[in-house]
């Protein structure tokens, strides 16, 4: 039944109405006398859980309106990529034709792949495996995603140095410093993905072979991405954006690459003036297209936060499109980022996009293997991803801590 714009109205509709209840109740526990307080800490909580269900189903609604608006592929193929797709299912079906694949792999892609290792999956078919990631990954989504054809990928920036002065109409003009330029790499990891059909599943002629293995690739892929880009060590997988470094130091007292940290001043919890204090440690340049980034335990914490004036920190969006915001900031729930627990970096404010790039390399492979696990044929499925930190100045993190 397709989704339409009525239906998500109705949703946001009633989390307006128990976004406005749990605030009265919370009010009310605040004020309320000891031998009450008991009976509505339960009610809150059970609205607090309430409102993000009715959040996150908001946003589940939106993106199937978004999906389902979106133009369907395969428009646009050359003849040789519409080729290369159908002898690709063929061959993952029956096993056969893979010396002619291979021909025709060679002129359907336009980069450059290994004759070992497996058969590169057709390009509309590699395009829909990223998008699916690009879906279900909170990083993909956040950061900025650069495709490329191979592991060489580098970039240049400006890691500052540079200096300039005030002088008169005839004053000398002496020479300044140049700004100190770095190049920077990603760390590159592999993927693999191991999915297994049965033979009579791949004859079935309505069996469609390429949802399936995207689909497929997709669920093993995610969540080892999305812990990858935030937490990896860099050791074969993508060195993760809170892997790096931090310290307490100011952006100008802070060498390129370290992270800066604000502590709570409390072991395993924060109030309404860190996050103040977190939000306008970001300069005004980032903060444009700046956003919160916790886990939903995290999360359901600074729900409760109200300023000084009573209004509660955190607000549910009820128009379509308009996301929960947070101090007027939309909000990433990723859930690869620790819980609110002592000396944890448990909460992060800042432009994603400039601070953190993946690196997408083109041409997921497949191995197909009838021989291991009989009677079930078994296809081995890899993919090369990178990671790296671009900017910085442009993510500031509250650590846990006293």
């Amino acid at each position: 039944m397709p989704i339409e714009q009525k239906d998500i109205e109705l949703v946001a509709e009633e989390l307006g109405h128990k976004f406005t209840e749990f605030t009265k109740k919370n009010d009310k526990r605040i004020d309320a006398i000891e031998q009450e307080k008991s009976k509505l800490s339960e009610r809150v909580d059970t609205l607090n859980g309430t409102v993000d269900s009715l959040q996150k189903q908001k946003e589940q609604l939106e993106e199937q309106l978004k999906k389902s608006q979106r133009p369907s592929g395969g428009k646009g193929q050359t003849p040789e990529a519409a080729e290369h797709k159908k002898a690709f299912e063929r061959f993952i079906k029956t096993g056969r034709g893979e010396d002619e694949l291979r021909d025709l792999e060679s002129k359907a892609l336009a980069t450059d792949t290994p004759e070992d290792g497996g058969l590169a999956v057709p390009l509309q078919l590699d395009q829909n495996i990223i998008q699916l990631l690009n879906d279900a990954n909170v990083m993909r989504q956040e950061c900025t995603v650069v495709p490329t054809g191979g592991v060489g990928y580098k970039q240049l920036v400006n890691k500052g140095g540079a200096t300039s002065g005030w002088v008169g109409e005839t004053d000398a003009r002496p020479e300044t410093s140049t700004p100190k330029l770095g190049e920077l790499s990603p760390h590159f990891g592999e993927l693999y993905a191991n999915p297994s059909a049965t033979q009579n599943m791949l004859d079935d002629s309505f069996f469609d072979v390429e949802s399936w293995l995207s689909g497929e690739v997709q669920t093993e892929f995610s969540e080892e991405e999305e812990i990858a880009f935030t937490v990896g060590d860099g050791a074969n997988k993508p060195k993760g954006l809170f892997a790096y470094a931090s310290s307490l130091a100011r952006d100008k007292d802070r060498a390129f690459g370290t992270l800066q940290h604000l502590v709570s001043g409390s072991a395993g919890s924060f109030n309404g003036d860190n996050l103040t204090a977190l939000l306008y440690s970001l300069r005004k340049v980032y903060r444009r297209d700046a956003k919160w980034m916790l886990n939903n335990d995290v999360l359901f914490k600074a729900r409760l936060l109200k300023d000084n004036d009573g209004n509660y920190l955190w607000r549910p969006g009820l128009e379509l499109g308009q996301p929960s915001s947070l101090l007027g900031y939309g909000v990433a729930e990723n859930e690869a980022l620790p819980d609110a627990v002592a000396d944890a970096k448990a909460i992060a404010f800042g432009n994603f996009k400039r601070a953190y790039k993946i690196i997408d390399v083109i041409g997921t492979r497949v191995l197909r293997d009838p021989y291991t696990r009989k009677p079930y044929v078994q296809f081995y499925t890899t993919k090369r991803v990178g990671g790296m930190l671009t900017d910085s100045s442009a993510v500031k993190i509250l650590q846990l801590s006293a």
